[in-house]
């Protein structure tokens, strides 16, 4: 086999049947392998937008994410997502194109040292050779996969990648799960025995680990209320009577749940990163006084929060063997059941048009298994806050590395992979512009999702910063943009929507529609003033 089959079997090995990105005379051999190998390359219009669908199509089959780039600026374009895929924990492998060592010191043309520009932004950077693909493959797949997920780079010469492989396979084994024993073990179980005001907080940790089932059951052994951050909202249902909904940038839901957070005697952390939380979330709790149990992929080197007792090992491992047999009677004060109504009177159903009453809408209108897409502005902070999620991995968005333009091409990635699910993606008008061109890209592969922009005509969260501070609007406003007819232009159905009732309409013939929708909801710049 070719070194790029070589490669290209091991990701089919671990489950990848999609890759996304723009070809160039580098990476011909390369995409190649790919299809024979049986995954799909999907041709996007920008490497940064092709990154994300990637992502998307990790969320819904857990396969790492693929991005294949060019040398140079096709390598380069794709900084951002990779960085984000850093950051918000997704296993992605970035395939690029290089010219050949030899040939590199002698010709300079789009030539640069690209795994020192990824090594940073990476978990690894490997160059493949056809005496050790297989060893390369290997470990790039493990390190994406391993502990935290995150992305590995692979830079592929051209000579290489069409090179008889001469190495061998290798041996691969699973890591078993790791959980706490002995006086470790002991200490989590008297304190979980003999709590009395338990809560639990709930990390991306858990997402990646499919922990959703041993957080119920933690929740319900323990009679503690959840709080989760954004990406692991739906873990415990948003409709469980024990849930306390999303927590990261909301100083309204702050404002609520932190005092909760201060008076509890037992926190039991579930891989909980606090890479998603505003500075709000440095020290909520006090390990002097309070017994937290922190049980994470990775040591805290963060130190946004400290704790009692530190677990590194498998979050649904080390919670079952920590929970003791029965629970207490907890919470007697109805503390938990004051802070649920408080936090149902921060975020209350709209009666007025604006982005609440839209989000409100789309999540009545929309079946209950609908996927969500949220993109970063003023609208994500809104939405995670209001948005209910019944399941893992509802809503996705950026929530490490907080990128625009990235709901657009998330909801596509998903799509790509569950052709017949209801999928939403929210964007500010600024985000939506980003990727404009994304679109043509749904059009060619037939895809229905739906659109929804909120248009403004702002940087509506950098604006509200602007005021709030009693600065002058600058570089915040931008032309108002007819995004109907960018829909129609690109093969799409659009819809300019002023009203809830207009709104409602348009998601009916969406969910008909047998291509994209886009819906264009105008409202007022100031809208979200005091929403979050």
């Amino acid at each position: 086999m070719r070194a790029a089959d070589v490669l290209a079997k091991r990701l089919f090995e671990a489950g990848c049947r999609y890759a996304f990105g723009l070809p160039g005379g580098e990476v011909l051999t390369l995409i190649d392998a790919l299809e024979k190998a049986g995954i799909r390359f999907i041709l996007a219009k920008h490497e940064n937008a092709a990154g994300f669908m990637a992502e998307g199509t990790y969320h819904r089959t857990g396969a790492p994410a693929i991005l294949v780039a060019t040398v140079g600026p096709g390598a380069l374009n794709g900084i951002n997502v990779i960085e984000n895929a850093h950051q918000d924990r997704v296993p992605m492998l970035v395939l690029t194109g290089c010219v050949d060592a030899d040939q590199a010191e002698v010709y300079t043309h789009q030539v640069l040292d690209q795994p020192q520009v990824f090594r940073p932004i990476t978990k690894a950077s490997f160059t493949l050779n056809a005496g050790a693909a297989h060893v390369i493959a290997d470990k790039a797949v493990t390190i994406a996969t391993e502990g935290r997920p995150g992305p590995v780079h692979v830079d592929v010469p051209i000579t290489v990648a069409d090179s008889e492989a001469s190495g061998t396979g290798v041996l691969r084994t699973k890591a078993a799960s790791v959980a706490p024993a002995g006086a470790d073990l002991e200490t989590a179980r008297a304190a979980l025995a003999n709590a009395k005001r338990p809560l639990i907080v709930v990390g991306v940790d858990a997402v990646a680990e499919d922990a959703a089932e041993v957080v119920t059951l933690a929740a319900e052994r323990l009679g503690a209320p959840v709080i989760t951050t954004y990406k692991a909202k739906g873990l415990l249902p948003e409709d469980h009577p024990l849930s306390l909904g999303g927590a990261g940038l909301s100083p309204k839901a702050d404002g609520v749940l932190l005092p909760l957070v201060a008076e509890a005697d037992v926190v039991l952390a579930i891989g909980y990163d606090p890479i998603e939380m505003r500075p709000g979330w440095q020290n909520p709790w006090d390990p002097a006084s309070q017994m937290v149990i922190d049980i994470t992929a990775e040591p805290n080197h963060h130190y946004m929060h400290q704790s009692t007792l530190n677990i590194i090992g498998d979050c649904a491992a080390s919670v079952k063997a920590i929970l003791p047999d029965t629970g207490n009677k907890v919470w007697v004060d109805g503390q938990v059941e004051r802070t649920q109504a408080a936090r149902s009177e921060a975020f209350p159903i709209p009666t007025e048009w604006g982005p609440a009453q839209v989000i409100a809408t789309c999540q009545d209108q929309l079946p209950d298994d609908t996927l969500a897409t949220a993109d970063s502005g003023a609208h994500r902070i809104l939405l995670s806050q209001m948005w209910l999620c019944g399941f893992p991995r509802a809503l996705t968005q950026s929530s490490g590395f907080c990128t625009m333009g990235c709901a657009v091409p998330l909801a596509m990635g998903a799509q790509i992979v569950e052709p017949d699910r209801t999928i939403v993606s929210f964007s500010g008008d600024a985000g939506l512009l980003m990727v404009a061109g994304e679109l043509s890209t749904a059009a060619e592969l037939g895809l229905k999702t739906i659109f929804v922009v909120f248009v403004d005509a702002s940087l509506a969260l950098i604006e509200l910063k602007q005021r709030q501070r009693q600065m002058p609007n600058t570089g915040v406003d931008f032309a108002h943009t007819d995004f109907a007819a960018i829909a129609t232009a690109f093969g799409g159905i659009g819809h300019t929507v002023r009203s809830k009732t207009e709104l409602e309409a348009a998601l009916k013939d969406a969910r008909n529609a047998d291509s994209f929708t886009l819906i264009a909801a105008e409202i007022d710049r100031k809208s979200y003033d005091g929403t979050f």
